[in-house]
């Protein structure tokens, strides 16, 4: 038996259906479709509206399309992860409650949260499971329902966060050439003062005068972190092709964290890779967190095929940044349609 690889075999996901653009953000706080558009280059954001539902909603609409469109066998899963900062509670896991609602008999569960890189960081960490053999498929998730966390009296930040969850089945190969590459991961810890949400944790619980403040909303210092968003993203990627013998012309695809139009051109530039090899859908769904980067393979899928060099790059809170590499599995235009 050759060296076991991890694939990626099929991509899910879900939007809500609410539509919240620029126009109407323009008559809760003092902004504009014009402000919005040139400085991050968002139209519109997904909204989920419904009382008494969570992360974990928008998780299990996704890993059920995955299920449907790939035609897995539900018991076969050996376990699912959902990479996410907006939990449903501060306990149980939002993956123990998607399993739940999955029916997944055979399947461990957890929560993995690293801001907007968990999505690549859960990605890694599930390959990790096949590349050992200690699993054959498993779900990966990334979702967030960032509009829980947002102040819509701040125009800085209200503008920039939408709701969503995309899906994948990582799955064991032996085909060497194909799946997971290479990965370059860092924490530098930074990024504290500048992107955090200041109340409900251990430190500061929550309280009448959290609640009065405001506290309980998303902080963030936009140009600081816009800045070391577009070096760290930037680096890691040229870190991925160095180590990997990689030109521009070998790249397909880079698929990006979708926080802002200015940021993926920035690191676009410095990687001297053209814009039509990288996959934006920032227009349409905003910042969804973890929920970024496979959304946008939810939406590009039928553009990938198999055997293409595709890198996925990040950076979220913490400051968590980096970078990995695969060959993608399968030709995307085959795949079951998502509709």
């Amino acid at each position: 038996m050759g060296k076991i690889n991890a694939i990626i075999t099929g991509v899910g996901g879900y939007v809500p259906d609410y539509v919240l653009d620029n126009e109407e953000l323009s008559r809760m706080v003092d902004t504009s479709d014009e402000w919005i558009t040139t400085r991050v280059g968002i139209k519109e954001r997904r909204i989920l509206k419904e009382e008494g539902l969570g992360t974990s909603y928008l998780a299990r609409k996704a890993a059920k399309q995955l299920i449907q469109k790939t035609g897995v066998d539900p018991d076969t899963i050996d376990a699912l992860i959902v990479a996410t900062t907006t939990p449903d509670y501060k306990f149980p896991s939002t993956a123990s409650i998607v399993l739940g609602k999955l029916g997944l008999k055979n399947a461990f569960a957890y929560d993995l949260e690293a801001a907007c890189c968990g999505f690549m960081y859960a990605l890694s960490t599930a390959c990790s499971f096949v590349e050992s053999g200690r699993c054959k498929k498993v779900i990966v998730i990334g979702a967030d329902k960032m509009s829980s966390l947002v102040d819509y009296q701040d125009r800085q930040t209200c503008v920039l966060f939408g709701d969503g969850a995309a899906a994948v089945l990582v799955e064991a190969s032996e085909d060497g050439e194909l799946g997971m590459q290479d990965m370059f991961f860092r924490t530098d810890g930074k990024g504290l003062p500048f992107l955090h949400m200041k109340a409900g944790g251990s430190v500061c619980p929550a309280s009448h005068f959290t609640v009065d403040h405001h506290l309980h909303y998303l902080y963030q210092e936009g140009r600081s972190v816009f800045r070391y968003a577009v070096t760290d993203m930037s680096n890691d990627v040229l870190e991925i092709m160095k180590r990997n013998d990689l030109s521009a012309g070998d790249v397909d695809w880079v698929v990006p964290h979708e926080a802002n139009l200015r940021i993926i051109e920035a690191v676009a530039k410095r990687a001297e890779l053209p814009m039509d090899k990288v996959a934006i859908n920032i227009q349409h769904y905003g910042n969804t967190s973890a929920a970024t980067i496979p959304l946008a393979l939810w939406d590009y899928e039928s553009k990938l095929k198999k055997g293409d060099n595709v890198i996925f790059t990040a950076f979220g809170a913490g400051f968590v940044h980096g970078a990995s590499f695969f060959k993608w599995a399968y030709d995307g235009a085959d795949a079951v349609t998502r509709k």
